[in-house]
């Protein structure tokens, strides 16, 4: 009776297990479909190569809010990456524990969930007024780095924190610093849980809109630099939803967002294997 129990456990879990992945998967399909069969009749050349001219009916296209949008994206990551990485790889490998380092994960998970407009707000305050970078794409970058840092460190941190020990004594016993055992031993072991968290930050700053409206201005001009205004896909976005009765438009954009985002995703992961086996030494 026991191994009859034990085993129609395991069915049942297994089967819940398998039924809630399968509609997670069809709820992903289900919308992404959506946006697509709706929204890529709208697509065109014009509508990609034309700046958006406002209006009721969201005239123009959106080729200077995917250029605010990667540059945005671009310049976010140069500033989050390094200090999120470096910010976990101190807490997991050098940092002692006590007080002051409880105290900075405590701040850290506090962080992440404050609403992103206040980090908006800090920006307005900090980055377009006190440092005079005015609505730019350098004030909404900042400020979305610090309102992803807190992930960053904390996916990075437990990347790290998930790779055997046994891993740190193997490499210091063969003579290896401190450094090199981080470098060469453990970054390429933790590297995909590290760029999982990378991803996750891409796909949340490419969402943000509180945030960037009161820091990046949400000009529609082509940006000339990193601090010239801009507007990204998703405010576009909402703006053509709330604005205009361009509905058409507001799903051809979606579908944009949506492409950018795979491909982002795509050359992320491309870019960390080929990282991964230069560091490890394969080919």
């Amino acid at each position: 009776m026991r191994r009859i129990s034990a085993k129609r456990t395991q069915q049942l879990a297994m089967a819940g297990i398998w039924t809630t992945g399968i509609v997670t998967v069809l709820i992903l399909l289900t919308i992404i479909g959506y946006v697509l069969a709706k929204g890529a009749p709208g697509i065109g050349w014009s509508f990609l190569t034309t700046a958006p001219r406002g209006g009721l009916s969201g005239e123009g296209g959106i080729s200077t809010v995917i250029v605010s949008t990667l540059y945005l994206i671009g310049l976010t990551m140069a500033i989050l990456v390094p200090l999120g990485l470096g910010a976990a790889i101190y807490l997991s490998e050098y940092a002692p524990d006590n007080r002051l380092t409880r105290l900075i994960r405590y701040g850290t998970e506090v962080l992440a969930g404050v609403p992103s407009i206040v980090f908006g707000l800090f920006g307005f305050a900090l980055f377009v007024t006190a440092l005079s970078f005015r609505f730019s794409i350098l004030s909404g970058a900042l400020t979305l780095a610090c309102l992803l840092l807190p992930t960053l460190i904390r996916t990075s941190e437990e990347a790290l924190m998930a790779v055997p020990r046994s891993h740190r004594e193997a490499a210091l016993a063969l003579g290896a610093t401190k450094w090199q055992t981080v470098w060469r031993v453990l970054l390429p072991a933790a590297l995909p849980g590290i760029v999982t968290g990378v991803i996750l930050c891409i796909g949340r700053a490419i969402g943000e809109t509180a945030c960037l409206f009161v820091t990046m201005g949400g000009s529609t001009a082509l940006p000339t630099s990193f601090f010239s205004g801009g507007r990204t896909l998703s405010m576009h976005l909402l703006y053509l939803v709330l604005d205009t009765n361009a509905f058409e438009k507001a799903l051809a954009t979606g579908v944009v967002l949506v492409i950018i985002i795979i491909v982002i995703n795509t050359l992320t992961n491309w870019l960390s294997q080929r990282f991964r086996a230069r560091m490890t030494g394969g080919a």
